[in-house]
């Protein structure tokens, strides 16, 4: 009867989780203002040889198809859990911007520009244990949350659009992790 019990309790706990991904514990399932999203993949955003975030996606459904999923106007979420010890805010905008020029149509970019300032203006240097939860939600925008915090909404499914292309779009921060987001690799 006991191994029954610790047997269940294990099941209970695999079923809540559905991956851990350096230590980060990423439920398979969430809700979004009332609608279940779905783990889509997740990965770690590395670089030079660094572990700098988990990095998952959430959706109405799973998708390998980064050109669908850019196109639906669905709501999704991309959370962004820190492993470094310290990312610098000037480092976390410089990132967005150079992930907003490498995936946004140069045509496209100026109607972006005012609303990634409003977006950049939101964070703060990021340490190891910080949580960023960046939810769009159809007719409203982008919600952003940085350490628990709700910072605002940026309005626009085309920035949710450019947004999300940062990790699935053209050039994305890197391919490993667009592969692993799209649930190709992990």
């Amino acid at each position: 009867m006991r191994w029954l019990i610790l047997l269940g309790m294990g099941l209970m706990s695999a079923v809540a989780v559905a991956r851990t991904v350096e230590g980060v514990n990423l439920p398979e399932t969430i809700s979004l203002e009332g609608r279940e999203l779905v783990l889509n993949g997740a990965g770690v955003r590395e670089k030079f040889f660094f572990d700098i975030y988990v990095a998952a996606l959430y959706l109405p459904a799973k998708s390998k198809d980064a050109p669908s999923i850019l196109a639906a106007d669905q709501p999704w979420r991309m959370s962004m859990d820190f492993l470094y010890s310290k990312v610098d805010k000037k480092k976390l905008d410089k990132g967005w911007d150079e992930g907003f020029e490498a995936n946004v149509a140069p045509g496209q970019l100026p109607s972006l520009r005012e609303r990634l300032q409003q977006f950049k203006n939101m964070f703060v240097t990021l340490s190891k244990g910080d949580t960023v939860l960046l939810d769009y939600l159809p007719g409203e925008g982008v919600r952003v949350v940085v350490k628990g915090v709700e910072q605002g909404v940026i309005p626009g499914a085309d920035f949710a659009r450019a947004l999300l292309s940062v990790w699935i779009g053209r050039e994305p921060v890197t391919g490993s992790l667009k592969k692993a987001l799209l649930g190709s690799g992990s």
